[in-house]
């Protein structure tokens, strides 16, 4: 998958509600989506404006055969997955 594609899938479900966040600690800091500082529109308009150059991939921690995303934007720090919604790791400055 692309970047265009994660792009295209993280806005769609994002502006359609389909969404979770990974239960972790320092959620309060880590993850403003899920503690409603930032909104879910909000971040579909950051992730829009972002560039190829601002990504990239690996395999997630625990679980090598899913890819986490990483979009580094205008100070900006987005990561997620999809399982098969996306679901948010962090959100933050």
């Amino acid at each position: 998958m692309g970047f265009r594609e994660v792009k295209s899938k993280v806005v769609a479900d994002l502006l359609a509600g389909n969404y979770q966040h990974e239960v972790r600690n320092g959620i309060d800091d880590k993850n403003l989506l899920a503690t409603g500082e930032v909104s879910r529109e909000w971040v579909a308009e950051l992730l829009k404006s972002a560039r190829g150059h601002e990504y990239q991939s690996s395999p997630h921690h625990q679980a090598p055969s899913v890819t986490v995303h990483v979009v580094k934007t205008r100070t900006w720090y987005i990561k997620f997955y999809f399982y098969p919604h996306t679901l948010f790791i962090s959100v933050h400055q």
